[in-house]
C-alpha cells in the first residue's frame, strides 16, 4: 500500500529543500511525491523537473500553466494520484517542509493502523513539540480558529495545518467538487466530511494528531491582502454550505 503526497508549488525555486526531497524519495519507495507547479513565475518548474530525474519512478511533476491557488493545485494532484491503482492513501504537505517527513509518516502510520479512521491531519496547537511561528501568524491563526470553530461546530484545534492524509475511499467526498476558495479549502473539506458522515459520526472518522515540530518559513505566500479577506471568505463558505444548500434542498 503506497502513499501519494501532493506538494503544491508557487514560486518555490529558492525555498525548496531539493536534497531533502530527493533523499526521502530514494529511501521511501512506498511513497510517491506529486509536485504541482501552480503557474510559478520563477524557475520552479525547472527545479522540479531536475528533481524528478533523481528518482523518476516515484516523483511526478504536474505543470499548471496559470496560477489558480493552493486549493486547485492540491485538487489537481489528488485527481492524478487517485488514478494510480497502487496508491491507497493520498495526502498533501507544504513545499517549505514546515511539517517535516518524520511527522508526515506518523500521520500515515496512524491512518494505516486505525481501521475506523478515514482522515488524519496534523495539529500545531496540541502537544509540546517544537512549534515555531511569527507573532503575526500566531495572532492571526487564533482569530481564524475562533471563526472556523463557529462555522464547523466541531472540536477541531487546527484546520489549517498543511499536513493531511486521507484514505483513498473518501477522496470523492472531499475533492469531487471544486473549492470555493484558494486558501481555505481545508475548512471546506471538514464541512464536506461532516455533511457526509453526520455530526455524531464524523469525530470518530477523523483524527487530529499533534506535530512534534512545525516551523514557519519566511516568504509565505499568504500576504496581508489575503489575510484581510479571510473573514469574508469564511463567511462565504458558511453561507454557501449552509444557507444555499438549505434553500436548494
Amino acid at each position: 500500500m503506497k502513499t501519494g503526497i501532493i506538494i503544491p508549488c508557487y514560486n518555490e525555486a529558492n525555498r525548496l529543500n531539493v536534497n531533502e526531497f530527493i533523499r526521502f524519495a530514494k529511501e521511501n519507495k512506498n511513497y510517491h511525491l506529486c509536485f504541482v507547479n501552480d503557474g510559478s513565475k520563477d524557475n520552479t518548474l525547472e527545479v522540479l523537473e531536475n528533481l524528478q530525474t533523481k528518482s523518476p519512478n516515484n516523483i511526478t511533476v504536474i505543470d499548471v500553466k496559470i496560477n489558480a491557488g493552493k486549493a486547485a493545485a492540491v485538487r489537481t494532484g489528488v485527481k492524478y494520484l487517485n488514478r494510480m491503482e497502487d496508491i491507497s492513501y493520498i495526502g498533501f504537505m507544504d513545499a517549505d517542509l514546515s511539517t517535516d517527513f518524520n511527522d508526515f509518516k506518523k500521520l500515515v502510520r496512524t491512518l494505516k493502523f486505525r481501521d475506523e479512521l478515514t482522515f488524519v491531519y496534523g495539529s500545531r496547537g496540541k502537544g509540546e513539540g517544537q512549534i515555531e511561528r511569527s507573532f503575526f501568524r500566531n495572532v492571526f491563526s487564533k482569530m481564524v480558529k475562533m471563526i472556523v470553530l463557529m462555522i464547523l461546530g466541531l472540536p477541531i484545534e487546527d484546520t489549517q495545518c498543511g499536513a493531511k492524509v486521507f484514505k483513498k475511499e473518501i477522496i470523492n467526498v472531499a475533492y469531487k467538487d471544486k473549492f470555493l476558495t484558494r486558501w481555505l479549502f481545508d475548512v471546506e473539506i471538514f464541512i464536506r466530511l461532516k455533511k457526509y458522515y453526520g455530526s455524531k459520526v464524523i469525530m470518530n472518522k477523523i483524527y487530529e494528531q499533534p506535530l512534534t515540530k512545525w516551523v514557519h518559513v519566511d516568504d509565505s505566500k499568504l500576504g496581508v491582502k489575503d489575510a484581510v479577506q479571510i473573514p469574508y471568505m469564511l463567511l462565504s463558505i458558511w453561507f454557501s454550505y449552509n444557507i444555499t444548500s438549505a434553500l436548494s434542498s
